[in-house]
């Protein structure tokens, strides 16, 4: 079988950028088109230019006759284009937005929530997925062996601080550096949009509501999440670290440590990174991953491999600096 035809919607932003820089050195993929409303004729070196000399794709407004679509729109927008474009039935679709998280019905197609360590077996038999959202990746993560297992009793307290690039590309008040730098500030708290998906997730785990506190916090840095995560159980450390590692011992990027976690561990790869800790009758979780690749565009890969039977880390070895 040849390498498998890709188009990128919504090819200027950040997550498409992180797309398209997989992608070009994916073994089993050829990127055919690039999308974009405003720099149709341009090159795609020309707004990621990390690509110059390595990229010689012009964006496009074709969506052309992909195996694959992503779509990297502005969230509220993978509606209205699969509405407005023609896409073969045979075509697979990988929304990085949140049009589909919640009720993936949509003009005959069934959205599976791509979350890869939940929903494995469904993604490899799906035709679309809608990828997970950054922050809910990270916290899901942190507590799907407590749900699979049904060991969660009390409310789950949740703070978790973000990169820059998790705002999206588009400036803001918030995002300019001269607000961002040596600044950290809290937003969204207890309403965060992602809570819901992960709500959603809860009852599918465990039929039942399980109330979670979310305080999200912007960070002074580019990319990355740093998630704490704690509740009420009563068991120890030690024991729970057991279950955690038997759960994700089929997963190629999910690794729980020992020790102590930072951030720099997990930036630049498709990992997630947890550490499990137990203090005065609360367990402790610490997660760990980079919104850019686990977040976005390196799950929606991982969900592409899943979906056409590849190797799941393929195109997903990505890491090369630590500092």
């Amino acid at each position: 079988m040849g390498k498998i035809k890709t188009t990128i919607a919504g090819g200027t932003g950040y997550t498409a950028g992180e797309l398209i820089r997989i992608l070009i050195n994916h073994p089993e993929v050829e990127v055919t088109n690039v999308m974009s409303t405003t720099q149709v004729g341009d090159m795609v070196s020309s707004v990621h230019r990390d690509l110059f000399g390595e990229c010689d794709l012009k964006f496009t407004d074709q969506v052309g006759d992909p195996e694959v679509l992503f779509l990297c729109l502005v969230h509220g927008i993978s509606r209205e284009f699969l509405s407005t474009h023609s896409i073969s039935g045979s075509c697979r679709i990988i929304d990085l937005g949140n049009d589909f998280r919640i009720d993936g019905d949509y003009m005959g197609r069934d959205f599976v929530y791509g979350l890869c360590e939940m929903n494995r077996d469904l993604i490899k038999g799906s035709y679309s997925v809608a990828n997970p959202g950054c922050f809910a990746t990270a916290i899901e993560l942190g507590i799907l062996p407590l749900l699979a297992k049904k060991m969660i009793e009390d409310e789950i307290h949740v703070h978790a601080i973000t990169g820059s690039t998790g705002a999206g590309k588009t400036p803001v008040e918030t995002t300019h550096f001269s607000y961002r730098d040596n600044n950290i500030s809290v937003y969204k708290s207890f309403r965060h949009q992602h809570l819901a998906e992960i709500a959603k997730s809860i009852r599918t785990l465990t039929g039942r509501d399980i109330r979670v506190n979310f305080v999200p916090i912007r960070g002074n840095f580019t990319r990355g999440i740093f998630a704490s995560i704690y509740t009420r159980c009563a068991l120890p450390a030690e024991e729970i670290s057991a279950i955690y590692k038997e759960y994700y011992k089929s997963s190629p990027f999910v690794f729980v440590s020992d020790t102590p976690i930072s951030l720099k561990e997990v930036v630049n790869t498709n990992k997630g990174l947890l550490h499990i800790a137990s203090y005065d009758g609360y367990l402790h979780i610490t997660s760990i991953i980079d919104n850019l690749v686990k977040g976005a565009s390196g799950q929606a890969v991982q969900n592409m491999n899943l979906m056409f039977g590849y190797d799941e880390s393929s195109g997903l070895r990505l890491k090369s600096t630590t500092f």
